[in-house]
């Protein structure tokens, strides 16, 4: 069963538009991020998804159900970007509170079987020493932590996550990527929905790209970031004369250069290809020129390029606000 399916999903406001035809599917055991700049329409997305938010236009299911429908949340985690917790309950406390939300009685959330899971789920956040200390004492990372917790707590299929890393600082964003493939190694299905380009390059099997309201692409990290279209090929007997020989040979659309060289001869050569075949091409030139082969590697782009690059963004502020976290760090 596909998790998540939308097709042509649109939501419009007075001020500005938040999505539009936004189609998307998502696989079972994957984490897929949904990747896009501050406004750009993601929370919107998830909101609809979800049935938050009535969409003007569109369809799609989750977990098998039209979205909206109540069944389709009963096998649903999720986080949203703001919450607030009761600050006078514990942090075990606000978990039986959302059992209870989940539709478990009051006698299922005092249950040991409860008691377990409340304790697990604190233990996976990093709140295991902390269940029994009040909300208010808690700092916003410690609250983030806490939301994840009730995300995961009733053993969901699809885990959705709102910017679930905003207000962690580098360690515990780090223990959440580890979290993270920890679910998708058990087989949940993870949606993350964030602007922190680290965590999607580290775990993402499938990346949607989102900019004002629009769908600019879908697929797989390599594909997206064009890997395999520039190339590193490190070589012995090189000389710079042999540039313009082998470049005679090459096909339409390859360009070759040296990144590095050393006296003794060997070279890092960069080179543009469409394909391996081309590779195999420009390997048989370097060796009829008596050049020998040491490695050849695909170079992948770099997800922050690439960022800025469908944003239309430039400079060290676009790339500032691409890159950096949101609200305030974990103390």
């Amino acid at each position: 069963m596909t998790m998540l399916v939308t097709r042509g999903l649109t939501k419009t406001y007075a001020a500005g538009t938040g999505c539009l035809d936004i189609s998307l599917e998502i696989k079972p055991g994957q984490i897929f991020g949904l990747l896009g700049p501050n406004g750009a329409g993601k929370s919107t997305f998830v909101k609809m998804a979800i049935g938050l938010l009535r969409p003007d236009a569109g369809s799609g299911t989750l977990l098998g159900k039209p979205i909206g429908h109540p069944e389709s949340r009963r096998g649903l985690g999720y986080l949203p970007e703001l919450f607030r917790f009761q600050d006078w309950l514990t942090g075990e406390e606000v978990l039986r509170y959302h059992a209870g939300l989940y539709g478990k009685t009051l006698g299922e959330t005092r249950s040991p079987a409860m008691a377990s899971r409340i304790r697990d789920v604190l233990a996976m956040t990093g709140l295991g020493k902390r269940g029994q200390d009040r909300v208010r004492q808690y700092s916003k990372g410690m609250q983030q932590r806490l939301g994840l917790a009730c995300a995961l707590l009733m053993n969901p299929e699809l885990v959705i996550l709102d910017e679930p890393s905003s207000a962690l600082d580098p360690i515990g964003r780090y223990e959440v990527r580890q979290l993270l493939e920890r679910l998708r190694a058990e087989g949940k299905t993870v949606f993350l929905n964030t602007h922190l380009l680290e965590d999607v390059e580290a775990v993402c099997d499938e990346v949607a790209f989102l900019h004002l309201g629009r769908l600019r692409a879908v697929g797989t990290m390599r594909e997206l970031l064009h890997a395999g279209t520039s190339w590193e090929t490190t070589v012995g007997g090189w000389q710079p004369e042999l540039a313009e020989a082998v470049g005679r040979g090459l096909l339409p659309g390859m360009s070759l250069s040296a990144v590095r060289q050393e006296a003794d001869g060997s070279a890092v050569l960069r080179v543009t290809a469409h394909n391996r075949e081309q590779i195999g091409h420009l390997n048989r030139l370097l060796i009829e020129e008596g050049v020998t082969l040491y490695e050849v590697k695909p170079v992948q782009g770099k997800l922050e390029e690439w960022f800025l690059s469908m944003t239309g963004a430039t400079g060290s502020a676009a790339s500032g606000d691409a890159s950096g976290g949101k609200g305030g760090a974990e103390r």
